[in-house]
């Protein structure tokens, strides 16, 4: 396991594919760790080296007191290039991995090459969806974490995807139980108050918008409106639910990655 020292504790990142090869970041969703993206891993290490993190208050990586916000999440981004001495990195995230980077896209694009975003929205949902939940969290504890492993498998794949592959849903959902429940709703405090609909604009990397048809956690809308709002952005939409990366397979690889490699 890798860590890396932040002022107020360790990031847990894990780093793959060639030394040489040009460095894709990729960072997960609320409830999840950085293995959400093992089924992109042998396709990305290809042609990248890819370095996954636990978004802090998931998985490995330090637990602070909350509330959170994106714009911290994004200098712990930072601070992770920073400490491995990287200048400039392809970024791509998912839900709030999303967030994150579009934060970075409007407040330190000059450290990106290109950036993509999934399954994410300027704004996602509204305090009265994010406030009920956190209680519930910091009320209940671990068990309020299985409880909401047991409600998402509807909202992250499509039902045919869970009957068909309940290993695969399984593995994710499984993520979400083994969440610290503080480190998990200091991070709904930083979805619930991320608001980048007035500043889209002001992203100037190459940026491809990923959506799920199936979403109803942050629709094909949300995706759109990134597109319409950011100069030159490309969309693709997939035929999946929040976590496209995991339904859509190979097809989410394949767009990704001919994203990347265009001139």
């Amino acid at each position: 396991m890798a860590f890396v020292h932040l002022a107020d504790g360790e990031l847990h990142y894990q780093i793959d594919g060639p030394d040489d090869a040009p460095v894709l970041v990729l960072s997960n969703s609320l409830g999840t760790d950085l293995h959400m993206w093992d089924a992109q891993m042998p396709a990305f290490t290809e042609h990248f080296r890819v370095l996954r993190f636990d978004t802090r208050g998931h998985g490995r990586s330090l637990v602070t007191e909350g509330p959170y916000s994106i714009e911290q999440l994004g200098h712990d981004v930072l601070g992770l290039l920073d400490a491995l001495h990287i200048e400039r990195a392809h970024f791509c995230g998912l839900s709030m991995g999303g967030l994150i980077g579009q934060w970075l896209g409007i407040n330190a694009g000059h450290r990106l090459h290109k950036l993509i975003v999934c399954n994410t929205a300027a704004k996602i949902g509204d305090p009265s969806v994010w406030n009920p939940r956190i209680e519930t969290v910091l009320r209940d504890g671990p068990a309020a974490m299985v409880a909401l492993r047991d409600a998402s498998i509807a909202r992250w794949f499509t039902p045919d995807f869970s009957a068909a592959h309940p290993a695969a849903a399984k593995k994710i959902t499984d993520m979400l139980a083994a969440t610290d429940p503080q480190g998990y709703a200091a991070n709904c405090a930083a979805v619930r108050d991320a608001d980048f609909r007035e500043q889209l604009a002001s992203i100037n990397v190459p940026l491809l918008v990923i959506a799920g048809s199936e979403d109803a956690v942050t629709p094909p809308s949300g995706g759109h409106f990134i597109r319409d709002h950011v100069r030159g952005a490309e969309y693709a939409e997939f035929y999946a639910a929040h976590l496209s990366n995991v339904q859509a397979g190979a097809g989410f690889s394949d767009r990704v990655l001919a994203f990347l490699q265009a001139q």
